[in-house]
């Protein structure tokens, strides 16, 4: 799933010049990821992953980094 969300976000949402050395915990807000590119995320995870990401739980925390993103898909709509 990781490796998934960092090709989509560092191919299509944000440069960097080796995505792969961008650490898990990094902050992708801070990397340049914005409103736009957030919904671009949160729809790519919906289609990828077969999941609802309610519009309720979008908050800065849960997509700040990819772990953070693969948390909140994996439990996604259970809190």
């Amino acid at each position: 799933m990781k490796e998934k969300l960092r090709n989509f976000i560092f191919s299509e949402l944000i440069y960097h010049e080796n995505p792969a050395d961008f650490g898990d915990d990094e902050d992708l807000l801070e990397a340049g990821l914005d409103s736009m590119g957030i919904m671009r995320l949160i729809m790519f995870a919906e289609k990828t992953f077969g999941v609802t990401l309610p519009d309720t739980e979008i908050e800065p925390e849960n997509v700040r980094s990819l772990n953070a993103l693969q948390h909140w898909i994996a439990t996604a709509g259970k809190a």
